[in-house]
């Protein structure tokens, strides 16, 4: 089942260096505007939802949650690749697959 997540976030572009340097080297404060959206019900009653500490990314899928860290030496230097990577791993780890197509957010459920 392909649940959509909803659009990524335009305002998180704008906490990006070199507009807005965080200091982390990861892209916090982006990564914290672009998982703000991921919030939502499924038609099962499921509840999706991300969230970030420090730097591990929680990703849950209803019972099931996956983790995984902003990892700047193995995705970066590039701030969204990081957090992109970041997401995917936590959702696969969730048992789920995260997809971009057009600036719309969708995780393919098992």
């Amino acid at each position: 089942m392909k649940v959509l997540l909803g659009h990524e976030n335009p305002d998180a572009e704008k906490l990006l260096p070199p507009a807005r340097d965080d200091g982390s080297g990861v892209g916090i404060n982006y990564a914290d505007a672009y998982l703000k959206t991921i919030k939502v019900t499924t038609e099962d009653g499921r509840k999706v939802f991300a969230k970030r500490r420090g730097l591990k990314i929680t990703f849950t899928i209803g019972d099931r949650i996956g983790e995984s860290l902003l990892r700047r030496l193995d995705n970066g230097p590039d701030e969204k690749t990081i957090v992109r990577k970041a997401i995917e791993e936590a959702v696969r780890n969730a048992g789920g697959r995260f997809d971009v197509e057009d600036g719309v957010m969708f995780v393919e459920l098992a």
